[in-house]
């Protein structure tokens, strides 16, 4: 079955309202500091592992924990790269009003993958999405396999900005021939691989 027809298959079916219910609650984000801590917190580490650090951190923690405590706690979490981590988060702090200061950005993806170290292409990415914004593709490897499996593209070796930005082209075509935006062909993904709605 071919992507298309499996996504349309699934807007048809009881998980549709989890997916619906899911890009409200990203439209109605108000951490968004938040949010940027958990993004630099999935890189390289599954999405579970960061979202049990966020909910024991939560804002304060990410931003007011020294260097030495955050380490700790993420470590306590299974996370790999705890110290890296820990030290992403808290010059990540400089950006603590990160909603102000891309409202006056013209490419807010663009600015945060040159601004916040931690953050790359599908990072970003995952941060625009999960605060509101829904033309963004999260390039993880669940997304990246599903389109190889779909013969829609050759997974690349390196991800830079010109291959994310072609792979995130093919996937809007995608949502355009569905009639919906990339969040939502995100989330419907996701679930075709892991059987979850996350975030």
């Amino acid at each position: 079955m071919s992507l298309i027809s499996e996504v349309s298959r699934l807007r048809r079916k009881p998980i549709s309202k989890t997916v619906r219910k899911r890009l409200i609650e990203f439209g109605k984000n108000k951490e968004w500091f938040s949010e940027l801590c958990f993004c630099i917190l999935t890189a390289n580490s599954k999405a579970k592992t960061a979202i049990s650090i966020q909910k024991r951190l939560g804002r304060r923690g990410f931003l007011n924990l020294e260097k030495g405590e955050l380490a700790g706690i993420i470590r306590k979490h299974k996370h790999r790269f705890h110290n890296i981590k820990a030290g992403y988060i808290c010059e990540a702090r400089e950006f603590r009003s990160i909603r102000t200061i891309l409202e006056n950005e013209k490419d807010p993806r663009e600015w945060l993958v040159r601004n916040v170290k931690g953050l790359g292409w599908k990072e970003a990415s995952h941060f625009l999405r999960n605060v509101g914004c829904t033309d963004y593709a999260i390039l993880d490897r669940h997304i990246l396999n599903l389109m190889e499996k779909d013969k829609l593209i050759k997974k690349p070796k390196t991800m830079n900005r010109r291959n994310y930005l072609e792979i995130e082209g093919k996937l809007r075509k995608i949502a355009e021939k569905l009639r919906i935006n990339l969040a939502e062909l995100d989330l419907y993904m996701w679930y075709m691989e892991t059987g979850e709605v996350l975030k």
